[in-house]
């Protein structure tokens, strides 16, 4: 037992100390804490959109307001993504290379950005068919909910930029790798987020 070294399954840390490895462990504890606390955030505005979909106060509601097609182009896009961000993940930990790591992550900043493209599209024509988030309690709480999940994709390609840059000019060194596999979770949190809001508020007000 006193041989074994306790080590995250997401990381490669090749032959760092065993101070290092405590330290990466309870960074990575700390990142889990946030994803819990925006669960939480997540799960109220749920919360708020299941008590506001009959509060349209005489206004256009999911039938004449949603293109299925284009949130169905917006899941594909981030499911898409968390296999690319996995393929990263998985040059970090087996290959050591800071190029294909950079390559998918490329790839996955590329497919974020088609979803949230997509995503102010939809936004504006809703806005367009006289369904701004001003117009009932149910616009309010849909906007809301999905406007954040959209602004979490935001920050995450902003993060996604900032890694690239981190890995082209230190490499993947303790810190990146620690740093990468935050987004990691991150990133596929958000994935794990859209496909409720995809199920609950596009296909259940479509069908519904």
């Amino acid at each position: 037992m006193s041989g074994q070294v306790k080590q995250h399954p997401g990381l490669n840390l090749h032959r760092e100390d065993a101070e290092t490895r405590d330290q990466t462990e309870e960074v990575l504890f700390g990142f889990w804490v946030f994803l819990m606390s925006d669960l939480v955030l997540f799960s109220l505005l749920f919360a708020t959109y299941g008590t506001m979909l009959h509060s349209m106060a005489g206004g256009p509601g999911p039938k004449q307001l949603f293109d299925i097609r284009n949130a169905g182009i917006e899941t594909v896009a981030l499911l898409l993504s968390t296999f690319s961000f996995g393929q990263a993940s998985l040059a970090m930990k087996y290959d050591d290379a800071p190029g294909r790591v950079q390559t998918w992550l490329l790839v996955t900043l590329g497919l974020g950005l088609v979803f949230l493209g997509y995503e102010i599209y939809d936004f504006v024509d809703m806005i367009g068919k006289g369904g701004p988030p001003s117009r009932s309690g149910y616009l309010s709480s849909f906007f809301a909910l999905v406007g954040t999940h959209g602004l979490h994709v935001t920050c995450g390609c902003v993060w996604i930029i900032v890694m690239i840059a981190q890995v082209r000019m230190f490499g993947l060194d303790t810190l990146v790798k620690t740093r990468l596999l935050r987004l990691g979770l991150f990133w596929h949190f958000l994935d794990v987020m859209w496909v409720g809001i995809f199920s609950v508020v596009y296909l259940q007000g479509l069908v519904g």
